[in-house]
């Protein structure tokens, strides 16, 4: 069974709200027209798939989690932009969907939480009709970087890394894209690339006290104790290092971000 690395605290619904269709699908976007039917795997509260759903109606779109706790928002969101959207708890290994179904498939920062993701994009290709797209996006953390230097940020990417690889997932998803599409039998795929970015003072203050928080109180901070990879005190001295950075004005960090377009 699969465990999601991040859990759905809020200082994790707080970075998913930052995400649009233009930060973290810009790659997709060119090949969207309306009257597509698209489902949107791993949607959490919704910021994505409102904005693809806005560039394919009148199609219909499907946004789905595994868990059902950020949902509400994601209806929320959609009634407030007057979007029409369905969400629903799903299951990426076996989707209630019928076989050549939607036109495209969408999936941002899931193939990285998975035990099987060949097995997930067999899937998710399953739905998808035959001309059709298939796009995932994965962070690669192991390319994160930053500035200026701290010890703490180092030790924060090393137990990112090793807490999930306890749960069986790859943090370094990014660069495995690739090869993963073509265990999963698929072979007319783009392959790109693309980073966030964080600067501004702003930025700087947003995404430090996003995991500043997820560092002590998250599904992540649990499972790093639970997995006696680190101590309350271990993770308090982390979240003080994204602090550090968040309040330098001269803190830069980037993170790199692999991409898959499959023609289906």
């Amino acid at each position: 069974m699969d465990t999601y690395t991040h859990g759905h605290a809020e200082p994790v619904l707080q970075s998913h709200r930052w995400r649009t269709a233009e930060n973290s699908a810009a790659y997709l976007l060119p090949h969207l027209r309306p009257g597509l039917d698209l489902l949107d795997v791993g949607c959490g509260p919704g910021t994505i798939t409102v904005d693809l759903a806005r560039r394919v109606a009148p199609g219909r779109v499907l946004g789905l989690d595994v868990s059902p706790d950020p949902l509400d928002e994601a209806r929320d969101l959609a009634e407030r932009e007057g979007v029409a959207v369905t969400f629903a708890v799903g299951d990426v290994y076996a989707l209630d969907l019928p076989d050549d179904s939607v036109d495209v498939v969408h999936a941002h920062q899931v193939l990285q939480h998975l035990t099987d993701p060949v097995a997930a994009l067999r899937e998710m290709a399953r739905v998808c009709r035959p001309g059709g797209l298939l796009a995932v996006r994965d962070v690669d953390y192991a390319a994160t970087t930053w500035f200026p230097a701290d010890p703490g940020l180092d030790r924060w990417l090393d137990l990112y890394g090793r807490v999930a690889r306890a749960n069986d997932a790859e943090p370094d998803a990014g660069r495995r894209l690739l090869t993963w599409s073509h265990a999963a039998g698929l072979r007319d795929v783009t392959a790109s690339a693309s980073s966030w970015c964080y600067a501004s003072a702003a930025e700087r203050e947003w995404w430090g006290r996003s995991w500043a928080g997820r560092a002590t109180a998250s599904a992540f901070a649990e499972q790093a104790q639970s997995y006696g990879l680190a101590t309350r005190d271990e993770l308090g001295e982390l979240a003080a290092a994204w602090l550090r950075w968040a309040a330098a004005d001269d803190g830069w960090l980037a993170m790199l971000h692999g991409e898959l377009l499959v023609r289906v």
